[in-house]
């Protein structure tokens, strides 16, 4: 299975007029084309597709998760889509995109959990649908219009910065589960410094982008310095990057003491008899006290 690519969005478009209006996954400009996106430089009327974006929303968590299903391969591991996860705070009013779980339930504990997925995915290309034809039709890149497609809006970034960090927070039980962020554009530049700082502090472990070729000349980020944002060239890659959250025995900690305090902490962790025991009883330490 290939990463996110125009395919994609035009068999999203063929799928949605299934169920849905040409006006109802369409603009229509002033000057009677249907277009995905208004074209840089439309002054004319302008209308919000709302209806389209939980389409949107529905095919790209399926899509990822028929993706991912084909990258993990263990009896022991279950993607669940739409996963609460009470402990949490993760709830049916804001559920969790997509999990990796070891128990295939909507319900989790959070020892259940391996990885938990939000996905920010967007129409990335601009579309004209002709309405005497029923054609499809790409008319342009994300450079040509004025949407902003994923990582390209900061609102985007920023309500998936706030769940992230809003399921960091809720327990300690999530201290030991790797986030990522899934979407199909490149990183909006205000954000490069931020996303990486929430990386390197253990907040979300990446913004990872499954669309290699956004632009239809030339190219876009390949990662950020810290890579706190990932493009993927390919599934292999992409599995890669996977398996490392898997083998890596993540432990997020965070707390604000002085000095004196954190010379306590790290004398008594020093005792410990290995370098895991000492890890431990420090983390044990800023938890506890």
């Amino acid at each position: 299975m290939r990463l996110w690519n125009k395919n994609q969005e035009k068999l999203f478009f063929i799928n949605s007029s299934k169920v849905a209006f040409p006006s109802q996954l369409f603009h229509k400009a002033d000057d009677g084309r249907y277009l995905a996106y208004l074209p840089k430089g439309y002054k004319g009327r302008k209308s919000t597709l709302q209806s389209r974006n939980l389409l949107i929303d529905e095919f790209t968590e399926n899509w990822v998760f028929e993706l991912f299903k084909r990258l993990i391969v263990s009896d022991d591991l279950f993607l669940v889509r739409q996963a609460r996860i009470p402990s949490l705070g993760i709830t049916s009013l804001s559920p969790a995109d997509l999990v990796i779980s070891t128990s295939n339930k909507k319900i989790l504990k959070a020892s259940d959990v391996k990885i938990i997925f939000e996905v920010e995915m967007s129409i990335v290309w601009n579309w004209q649908y002709f309405k005497d034809s029923h054609k499809i039709v790409e008319i342009g890149d994300f450079m040509t219009h004025q949407g902003r497609p994923s990582f390209t809006c900061s609102d985007s970034i920023l309500k998936a910065i706030g769940k992230c960090i809003g399921i960091r927070v809720s327990s300690y039980e999530s201290s030991k589960i790797p986030i990522i962020v899934i979407g199909n554009a490149p990183l909006f530049n205000g954000f490069c410094k931020k996303i990486d700082h929430l990386k390197r502090v253990g907040m979300i472990q990446g913004f990872w982008s499954l669309n290699p070729f956004p632009l239809n000349h030339g190219n876009t980020r390949k990662t950020t310095p810290y890579e706190g944002y990932i493009r993927f060239n390919n599934t292999l890659e992409l599995k890669e990057h996977l398996n490392n959250l898997f083998l890596k025995d993540l432990n997020f900690f965070s707390g604000m003491e002085n000095s004196e305090t954190l010379g306590k902490y790290i004398e008594i962790a020093n005792s410990g008899n290995s370098h895991e025991d000492k890890g431990l009883k420090f983390l044990n330490l800023i938890r506890h006290h």
